[in-house]
């Protein structure tokens, strides 16, 4: 058996941006990136066709809407300016060490979570209470390329944690996303049903 957790509103609380694209383009302008007028639009107009179900990097959502204006400006730049934009303040939610202690205890666990920011995933595990160290797997929609509810992400953190689905428990908060891990013939979880502390007595771990 193995499980895997959501996230963000699993394990740990954040707080967004409430203008993201504002956000954004304070971090690029930081870095001496000239903002186009109309950024909001940019930002918030579509600029690469993503087929349902795969994930589109926010990388390379913003650098082709600045491309679109004019602006060349390289991924390692938009990438960290990203990655402020979104730095906000962490909670570990109450449980959620208790819960990761237990599943820990049936076997290998990780980390699934659909985020469109290289690298935010594990910044903000890193911030938690959490200890990362003790995830067998991290991997989020933007690195894996598929977001849940779609099949193929919870077939990469199976093979990640090498087990099958149907030895995978995943353990989230949102009902159509992570409780897309019973279509895809793993065991679902929501905390819609349970709460953080109880989760040790709902996972059938082996003997």
């Amino acid at each position: 058996m193995a499980v895997s957790f959501d996230l963000f509103g699993t394990l740990v609380e954040v707080t967004p941006p409430d203008d993201p694209a504002q956000a954004v383009a304070v971090a690029l302008s930081e870095r001496g990136v000239s903002i186009p007028p109309d950024w909001t639009h940019v930002y918030t107009t579509p600029h690469l066709d993503v087929p349902p179900g795969e994930e589109l990097s926010l990388v390379d959502h913003v650098t082709v809407g600045l491309e679109s204006r004019g602006r060349d400006v390289s991924r390692s730049v938009v990438r960290t300016s990203l990655l402020d934009a979104f730095e906000t303040p962490i909670r570990t939610r109450a449980g959620a060490k208790a819960a990761v202690a237990s599943a820990n205890g049936c076997g290998p666990i990780g980390i699934l979570s659909n985020c469109s920011v290289p690298g935010l995933v594990q910044h903000t595990l890193s911030q938690s209470d959490l200890v990362p160290d003790v995830f067998d797997a991290v991997v989020s929609s933007v690195e894996c390329g598929w977001r849940k509810p779609n099949i193929h992400a919870f077939r990469e953190i199976s093979a990640r944690l090498d087990v099958p689905l149907s030895e995978l428990t995943h353990i989230g908060d949102d009902l159509e996303t992570d409780g897309g891990a019973t279509n895809a013939g793993a065991t679902a979880i929501l905390l819609d049903d349970v709460t953080l502390s109880d989760i040790s007595r709902e996972m059938e771990c082996p003997e």
